[in-house]
């Protein structure tokens, strides 16, 4: 228990940065291989986009600092389908966090030619299952988990967010200051590969 709560204040700390620039290792990672550098994004559900599925509460709606993507056929109907890669990048966390989240998928991304982020960090929440691990180097579209229901906490489906402060605290995935958050569909839909 008391190894849990080391780990837990440990993840904490570490998330607590609000720089706009990525702690060095990852700058460093990312900058020198160019291969994962971002070069645009795609919806993390649905092989052809977003087919099959629908944004159950968007961005911003009750304070939402992401989207909940459900299954069409609603329920579980899309428990334990894969969960994608929205670019190429970097993995920053992948484990269970508990509470609310459950298992999370951090990604952080490297957008060397948009004309206003540098970094971008993509959290996957909810996770039935994790594919990946912490520093490793992800394409996008590559399954890197699925979706899943917190342990029968919700219903399946998987929270998204778009973030601009990279390693941010995870907080209550609810504020009414959205100050660091992106509307994850609209930055999606604008920055394609």
């Amino acid at each position: 228990m008391m190894s849990r709560i080391l780990l837990i204040l440990t993840i904490s700390f570490l998330f607590s940065c609000t720089s706009k620039k990525a702690p060095f290792i990852y700058d460093k990672t990312l900058k020198e291989n160019e291969a994962f550098h971002s070069d645009g994004f795609v919806f993390p559900i649905g092989k052809n986009g977003i087919e099959g599925y629908y944004n159950a509460q968007k961005f911003r709606e009750n304070d939402h600092l992401g989207e909940d993507w459900n299954g069409k056929g609603g329920g579980n109907t899309d428990l334990g389908d894969p969960i994608y890669a929205a670019s190429h990048g970097y993995v920053f966390f992948a484990g269970n966090l508990g509470g609310g989240w459950g298992n999370v998928v951090r990604v952080i991304h490297y957008l060397p030619n948009h004309p206003e982020y540098e970094f971008i960090e993509t959290v996957y929440a909810h996770c039935d299952e994790i594919l990946v691990n912490h520093g490793e180097l992800v394409k996008r579209g590559q399954k890197i988990g699925t979706i899943g229901n917190n342990e029968g906490m919700y219903n399946a489906h998987l929270h998204f967010e778009l973030r601009t402060r990279v390693g941010r605290a995870l907080g209550g995935g609810y504020s009414e200051d959205a100050s660091g958050f992106l509307d994850p569909t609209k930055f999606i839909k604008s920055n394609r590969p």
